[in-house]
Order: structure tokens, then sequence, then C-alpha cells
């Protein structure tokens, strides 16, 4: 949005009056706190067309622009930067345009032809979604919201792990052990159930390995003679010989682990436009990989391995087909990025949300299809994010020591409950939207926690600090949005106008070019991939709004054109933090 094109162009004129040269483009920027001024101009790199001193050039500017222009008051040089102080009209003028505008601090464009995808989740069916998945899940919601507001056609997208000796396991186990017995029998949530057969495989596993070792064997030895091992082993090859009372019973358990996996995405607000099968697609990078033997692109060693050298690259050989003709996994993640361009015709580029310990595996995997001569592999990404560690150590599913992401959920609202009731403000709501309030207040708290992180930290999640209400929390920002909803609904449904003879409050100020960063903190976050700088973002926007809130009366205000201005200053802070919650894939209620 343009608020400074009028300075822009003044700036523009002043060069051709002076100098007989055009400029373009110019760029004004927010005046950094510890200086006098509102906009600041960087003149240095006009300083080959004036042959001036940078203070000099910086005069010449600003007394320019305060004689043409009535809303610049005033200036001042520091080396080379020219800070403008700008009156209180050219801000009202500039609240004026942002509440006209429905949806300010997006790209007001159609959604461009090329589609983007973005790929998250991408979950095991051997155990339900536990605090990993849900960061993993909210980054990829909410980096898939920030990309569409600046224009772009999202796609989002998951592959499911659905095949290998993982699933296995849960089958051996549920074969054996729980006797035909189904998720609905158990009264138990179909993929907690399956989860659960996983984990008492491991927990059977380690005591037979436990007693091969007291018979002598090593722990490697012990380990592949356990029974339960190769009964999974035996397993797996018959599902990829197709036998089909194999196939039966592995659909079976992968079906309810999919019905579980899906109530878990819609507590969560999370959806996904197409869903890509492991158990599909392991194959499809086999014939591309064979292609590149025969263009010279990989080799193949006298074992008839086939790899790719990227020694040159800084990386090392890389196996893509086993001497015995089976592929590797990353052989899967080419053919599956194929035949999404073939699925997505118009793909301009992909984003996978992958945890930072497959770093080296998108590296070579984004080299091998740029070698491979994919056009569109240039414009691959890796959003890598830190894992998340509990204060007992690192999460580990097969022991069972894990934040289960439902569990967590349910204690998240229930949390919010508790501090809802404590407050005593909810006794005009009935339990229905209670319960509604409770979940967008619990679910805030949860993504808001682990969004206003910078993806590339781990986060130490410590459940008790996580619901902490106070300070930089999402039911901070929630709150504040409750507030000004209760405010407009004291004002009443009168029509706002905005006086362009007011004088503002340091604090009015200070919201209004708070206001002003917003689209391009939009684009910020979607350049970085990076959600948290929407969560910083919005922090702050309330910050100011508390602080104005504090120091100036509203409703009362000794007049009825500053009691206009000030209810839609406050609208325009609540129609700017329900945009922010939203790219972040937070609720806001309008009572609390």
């Amino acid at each position: 949005m343009k608020f400074y094109q009028s300075l822009e162009d003044a700036v523009q004129v002043f060069f051709l009056e002076r100098y007989s040269q055009e400029i373009k483009p110019i760029a004004f920027q927010l005046t950094r706190k510890e200086f006098k001024g509102d906009l600041t101009l960087v003149v240095f790199s006009y300083l080959k067309i004036s042959y001036t001193s940078p203070k000099e050039l910086g005069i010449q500017i600003g007394e320019f622009l305060v004689n043409r222009l009535k809303f610049v008051e005033s200036f001042n040089v520091l080396g080379g930067f020219l800070n403008l102080s700008l009156s209180n009209e050219f801000y009202l003028n500039v609240l004026k345009q942002i509440s006209t505008i429905k949806r300010y601090g997006f790209q007001n464009v159609e959604p461009s032809n090329e589609t983007v995808l973005v790929e998250f989740s991408s979950p095991n069916t051997n155990k339900p979604l536990h605090l990993g998945h849900i960061r993993n899940n909210l980054l990829g919601h909410s980096l898939a919201n920030i990309l569409a507001a600046n224009g772009k056609n999202v796609k989002r997208i998951q592959i499911v792990n659905d095949r290998g000796i993982h699933i296995c396991k849960s089958v051996v186990a549920w074969k054996k052990f729980a006797k035909d017995l189904t998720p609905v029998q158990a009264n138990q949530k179909s993929d907690h159930f399956v989860g659960q057969y996983y984990v008492e495989f491991e927990t059977k596993f380690k005591l037979e390995v436990e007693q091969l070792m007291a018979e002598g064997y090593s722990e490697n030895e012990a380990k592949l003679k356990s029974p339960l091992l190769q009964e999974a082993k035996l397993e797996l090859r018959n599902w990829e010989k197709g036998d089909s009372k194999t196939i039966k019973i592995w659909k079976k358990l992968n079906d309810w682990v999919y019905k579980g996996f899906e109530e878990t995405y819609q507590k969560l607000g999370v959806y996904f436009d197409k869903i890509y099968y492991e158990s599909h697609t392991y194959l499809l990078g086999r014939k591309i990989v064979e292609k590149g033997l025969e263009k010279g692109v990989l080799h193949q060693k006298n074992d008839g391995s086939i790899w790719i050298d990227l020694t040159k690259e800084g990386l090392d050989e890389k196996l893509l087909i086993r001497s015995d003709g089976t592929t590797v996994y990353i052989t899967q993640d080419i053919g599956t990025a194929v035949l999404r361009s073939k699925d997505f015709p118009k793909m301009n580029s992909m984003t996978y949300v992958v945890g930072n310990e497959q770093n080296y595996h998108f590296q070579v995997l984004f080299l091998i299809l740029q070698k491979l001569n994919y056009p569109w592999a240039k414009n691959l990404n890796h959003l890598s994010y830190g894992m998340v560690d509990l204060p007992t150590g690192k999460m580990k599913s097969r022991e069972g020591t894990v934040v289960d992401a439902d569990e967590l959920i349910e204690r998240m609202v229930q949390t919010a409950e508790n501090k809802s009731q404590e407050s005593g403000k909810l006794e005009y709501m009935d339990q229905p939207q209670r319960q509604k309030l409770f979940h967008k207040i619990g679910l805030g708290a949860l993504k808001y926690y682990l969004l206003k992180v910078d993806p590339q930290k781990r986060i130490l999640f410590d459940p008790n600090k996580s619901i902490d209400f106070q300070g930089n929390t999402g039911t901070f920002i929630q709150y504040a949005y409750a507030r000004i909803s209760t405010l407009r609904e004291k004002f009443g449904n009168k029509t706002l106008r905005i006086s362009t003879d007011i004088k503002l409050h340091s604090t009015e100020k200070k919201i209004i070019k708070k206001l002003m960063e917003y689209p391009e903190t939009v684009k910020t976050s979607a350049v970085n991939q990076d959600p948290s700088v929407i969560a910083k973002y919005v922090y702050e926007l309330v910050r100011n709004f508390n602080q104005f809130y504090q120091s100036v009366p509203i409703l009362s205000a000794p007049s009825s054109n500053l009691i206009e201005f000030r209810v839609s200053l406050s609208d325009c802070v609540a129609k700017t933090i329900k945009s922010g919650c939203y790219l972040l894939g937070i609720e806001v209620p309008e009572r609390m």
C-alpha cells in the first residue's frame, strides 16, 4: 500500500528540477525509535548524482519537501539519513485509508495462476499425532495462509508414511495380542488404539532381546534373532508380494489411523487439498533414476547399484538404487516430487515443512532434481524447524514417552475453562457458548506458544509453562480483540467519521505507525517463510493498543469527533489483530 506515494513523487520532482535526473525507486522507511522523526530517507545511493555530502543532499531534499508538502512539518539530517516529521493530518488520512480496506495487509490481487505447494504433517501410521506433529502442522498451515495472503495460489498437501517395518510391527502386535479387538469395542480413539500396539511390540521386543542377550548373544545378534522382529519382517515381505490377507489387515489398521488423524486435524483447524500415500508412490522414482543413468547424470557401479556424485558440490556420493534393485527413501521422494509436478502442472514452487534432522536429505534431493533438469527444482524450499523437546529429554514414540496431540489439546481447553471461570465473567454465556470459547482460548494459547518462536529454534516444551496466560501469549492477544469488540458494541452501530483536525496523542500516533507496518510484515513473513514474524507483530500491536487504552478515554473523550476517531482507531486495531491471528490459524472470540 502506497502511503508515501506523494512523498516519493515529490522526491522524484526534486531530482528532476535540481539535477535533471529521474530517480526510481525511492523507498521511505519508518524512523528508528532512537531518532526524532516519523519517516526516513537514506540518501547515500543518490550522492553520485548530486556530488555533494550526505548532509548537504539531505538538507536540500528536506527543505524542498517542507516547502512542497504541507504535511511535512520539519526535518533533521543525521549523516546520510533524512528524518521527516509529519503532521497529524497525514496520519489521520492514513487511518482513513486503512479503515476502508476490507482485507488490509493482504495483496489486493487475484491469486496467481502458478501453484505453490506446501507439504506438511506427513505422519507415520503406527502412532497417533504428538506434540512434534502439532508444531509441524501449525507451521505448514500458517505458512499456507501467509503465502495465500501474498497472492499465491496455494495447495496444501501431505504424504502419509503408511508402509514399511513400522506399520508391520503394529500389525503383528495387533494380530498376536488384540484378539480381533476394534477401536469401537475398546472405546478408544482409533489412531491411539493402533499406536498402543506399536508400543506393545517394542516393549515385548525389548524383553526378547534382553532374554537372548542373557543367553550369550550380542545385542545386534539378539535383535536379529528376535522372534517378534522376524514376524514383522515376514509381514513386510508378504505385503510387498501383495498377499491378500496381509493387505486386508494392513488396510484395516491404516484406515483406523486415518480416521483418528482426521479428528485431530479438525481440532487443530488444519486441512489438506491432496493427500499422497507412500504405498502408492514408493516405486515411482525408479524410472526417473534409470533415465538419469541413460543421460549420464548418474552412474552405475560394478555391483549394479546406481549413484549420483555430489562431491563437487561439497556433498557425498548418494545411493539411489541398491545392487539388489531395491530403491532407497530419497528415490521415492524424487518420484513423488515429479508426480506432484504432473498433478499440479502449474506448480511454480514447493515448500517441505520437515524437521531440521532432515536438512541434509533435502539439500541432496533438491540438487538431484536440479541435475535431472526439472525447471521447478530451483524453487524447492525446506522450511526446516527445530525439534520439540520435553524437560525429561527427547520424545520417543516407541517407548510411549510423547506428549500426545489429542491429550494436549484437551488439557489446554480444560486449563482455559479453569482460568476463565476464575475470572467470573461468563455468566451471560450458556454452556455450549462457553465450550466454544474454552476451545478458542485453549487452542489459541497452544498455537501461539508454538508459532511465536523462530521455526529454526528448538522448543523446550513444558506443559505447565505453556498454559500461562500472562505476558506474550495467545490469550493476551485474544483478550485485546474481545475488549475492542465490547467497546465497539457499547458505541453502537453508528457511522464512524475520522476528522482531520484532531491532535494526536503519542500513543495514537504510535498505533497508526504500527498499523502502517502490517502489509510489509505480511510480505516479510512470506519471503522468510516464518510465521513468528506475524506473531511478533500482533503482540507488539496489542501492547501499543493497551498503552493507548490505559492512557486516554475513548467513549468518554471530550468531543464526539475524538470519540469517533478513537473508536475507529480501535476498530482498525481489532481488524488487524483478527487478520494476523487468521494467518496464524488462531480464532479470536468476540467476548471473553
